[in-house]
């Protein structure tokens, strides 16, 4: 990623619409995100319901979940990205709704995966949406997420060809959050992954699990 003068970048709706499909190229077979869906599909029974935070093109996450036998919603800011994953995941559904404002059924779901969508927006709404998206995991379910640690505050970037402002939370603060709204963090780990293209640069990612006490 590289850093551009302070201008403020698109809002996320905005760039993921104009990625599309790219994304699934660019971010293919990150090795992080397959292993967690392994360990999701390892936990779930048939039936389970699942919550896809940030379901993109809806590959590989909801695609590897529903062939697991699972219930699986995503959602996603974008309009073009709920597009493709309905014609990518048949069955799967997917919704256009952000995170942040999102309203999940009371009694949660048995497991949440939220693969990298809490990183174009503020600090103060990346810690809010964290746990807002924790309080979605029911009684002896699942969280399994991934984003860009850091401690960092409105960083202009280009990223894809598109200039965005993103903002992130250290890995001590990630864990802390999922801790305060009682999750059990069974592991975690970062990982150096590089993205495919000719202009793309190594990113650090952060992968945690975690189990919500039944």
């Amino acid at each position: 990623m590289s850093r551009v003068p302070r201008e403020g970048g698109g809002s996320a709706a905005e760039v993921f619409d104009e990625v599309g499909a790219r994304y699934e190229e660019v971010f293919a077979d990150v090795p992080g995100q397959l292993a967690a869906l392994d360990w999701l599909v390892g936990l779930l029974p048939p039936g389970a319901r699942v919550l896809d935070v940030g379901s993109g093109t809806g590959r590989p996450a909801a695609e590897r979940l529903v062939r697991a036998g699972c219930d699986v919603t995503g959602i996603d800011v974008s309009a073009e990205m709920v597009r493709v994953a309905r014609e990518r995941v048949p069955g799967a559904r997917f919704e256009q709704a952000d995170v942040r404002t999102f309203e999940a059924p009371g009694d949660g779901y048995d497991a949440v995966c939220a693969f990298f969508p809490l990183l174009v927006m503020d600090q103060p709404e990346v810690a809010r949406s964290l746990a807002r998206t924790a309080s979605w995991v029911a009684p002896g379910g699942a969280l399994a997420l991934a984003t860009v640690p850091g401690d960092i505050r409105g960083l202009d970037i280009v990223w894809m060809g598109h200039r965005v402002t993103v903002s992130s939370l250290s890995v001590e603060d990630h864990l802390r959050l999922l801790a305060d709204a009682g999750l059990d963090v069974v592991h975690h780990h970062t990982a150096v992954y590089r993205p495919h293209g000719p202009d793309a640069e190594p990113e650090e990612h952060l992968y945690v699990h975690a189990r919500r006490p039944a």
